[in-house]
């Protein structure tokens, strides 16, 4: 009997998979190792796609389905479990994947067909599959030959794989051109090696061992960045955070730019959540695979030997939170003043706050039950907590985050704003009276220089001859205004 599929998943995954029958299983690689050889790693690889279909399983309520060929549904029970089994049509491999998404993208929104040949395949990259294909049409995974391991449909697309020369190293770019013929939003993954031919064996034995021989394939550590609407700042914020072994997660809160785009082409992965810093990490930290987490804003950059730093920091007994010391990228007495202030508070009280790029184990994280999803504070909140199952130490290098706040509410005023939301979440005021409170001062601020803007402009035209009055009066107007969406915290 076929275990029952989950008819309640808004999300379905398809595995195409063959039959390991000698001789018709991976016949490439026959020359190499044999009828039985093959049909053997074959069916390995069959086993490693259904382990991390299981993974992704246990994070998300996705309804993961096998799609056979060239055996029946008792024969794979007897090889592969009690699963959800399902018979691939007729035709070549098009016809069969486009039966596959009309039959799924019937019942459910967005559909997902991976093969069984790529052992790189791994549940963060089928999480970042699916989480696109909330905003783009078509999800493609590129294989390094030419084709593609993966590829999703949030709609049904008669003709996107109909003639395909598949097998071949065109498949990939063919499907790009046709779907931007038929106007498809596009996303791409990253780039991963297939098992097909007997050169591709290193590949598979590289995953083999490391999965039989208890050799994890885990970054060291996750860096989470929220995000919205940050396409001028993200980029910088990616490449100083990227080093071997690290993992960056974007999780966007419905960017309206090209943010994602931006992040995408750095090389991040990409995480969708309901707007809210505390949510956002949340959602980048229930998909990270590093052994820690950096929490990282989106205008904030990291410095060089960050990484080193967060190893030593993380090694010592009885730490549990470390934080980076801050440094405003603007001049001035007054933020240097800032500056100053916030170090006293750190050596006195241990309170790092949000911008100074926080980092801890992830069991740690799980344990402290991750941030709470409130409008604001969810960094003192976090670091308060922590504070009750360990301490808490500050790096000595400096986590450089943009001074656009500062600068446009005016520094003391800042600085008042944020003391004002501290002391007020530390007395008890629910932070949503205090998040409406900040969203007020921020119209009132608009207000103010809507004003200077009209006074401006009435300058200039009743006495254009006073360039000291005008360059007043344009040095009030040039920054933005801080918004209630704001990613920065007070």
């Amino acid at each position: 009997m076929n275990v029952e599929l989950d008819r309640d998943a808004s999300e379905r995954l398809a595995i195409f998979a063959r039959f390991p029958e000698p001789g018709r299983a991976k016949t490439r690689l026959i020359p190499a190792l044999g009828p039985d050889g093959a049909a053997r790693v074959h069916g390995e690889m069959v086993r490693h796609t259904l382990r991390t279909t299981d993974v992704l399983s246990a994070r998300r309520a996705v309804a993961v389905e096998v799609w056979y060929t060239g055996g029946d549904a008792e024969r794979f029970r007897a090889n592969f479990g009690l699963r959800a089994y399902r018979s691939q049509s007729e035709g070549d491999l098009g016809e069969r994947m486009a039966d596959a998404f009309r039959s799924m993208l019937a019942e459910v929104s967005a559909a997902v067909i991976v093969g069984t040949d790529c052992p790189a395949l791994d549940p963060n990259t089928l999480v970042e599959a699916f989480n696109a294909l909330r905003t783009h049409d078509l999800v493609l995974g590129p294989a390094s030959d030419g084709g593609y391991y993966l590829v999703g449909l949030r709609k049904h697309s008669p003709g996107l794989f109909e003639g395909m020369a598949w097998g071949t190293d065109v498949v990939l770019a063919e499907t790009r051109r046709r779907a931007e013929v038929f106007g498809l939003r596009v996303h791409e993954l990253p780039i991963l090696d297939d098992v097909d031919e007997p050169k591709d064996l290193s590949v598979w034995e590289k995953h083999r061992l490391r999965e039989f021989e208890g050799i994890e394939q885990k970054p060291s550590l996750s860096v989470v960045i929220p995000t919205l609407n940050e396409e001028a700042r993200i980029a910088a914020t990616i490449d100083s955070a990227r080093r071997d072994g690290v993992e960056i997660i974007v999780a966007d809160g419905g960017s309206s730019d090209s943010t994602m785009e931006v992040a995408s082409r750095q090389g991040a992965r990409l995480v969708l959540s309901s707007p809210g810093r505390g949510s956002q990490l949340n959602a980048g930290a229930a998909v990270a695979g590093g052994d820690h987490l950096l929490f990282l804003h989106a205008d904030t950059t990291l410095p060089d030997g960050y990484l080193e730093a967060v190893q030593e920091i993380m090694a010592a007994p009885g730490v549990v939170l470390g934080a980076f010391r801050l440094r405003i990228d603007r001049p001035g007495l007054s933020i240097r003043i800032v500056e100053l202030g916030v170090r006293i508070r750190c050596a006195l009280w241990k309170m790092p706050y949000g911008d100074q790029a926080m980092f801890l184990r992830a069991e740690s994280f799980r344990r402290l039950g991750g941030f709470a999803e409130i409008p604001l504070m969810e960094d003192i909140d976090l670091v308060r907590r922590t504070r009750a199952i360990g301490s808490i130490r500050i790096v000595p290098q400096a986590a450089v985050t943009s001074g656009r706040r500062w600068e446009s509410a005016g520094v003391l005023r800042m600085t008042l704003v944020n003391l004002s939301c501290a002391i007020g979440f530390r007395l008890g005021v629910p932070t949503a009276q205090l998040a409406a409170w900040r969203d007020r001062l921020s119209k009132m601020r608009a207000k103010s220089l809507t004003t200077h803007q009209d006074n401006f402009d009435q300058m200039r035209c009743t006495n254009p001859s006073s360039p000291r009055k005008l360059i007043g009066a344009s040095v009030a107007l040039r920054a933005p205004i801080p918004t209630a969406n704001d990613q920065t915290p007070v």
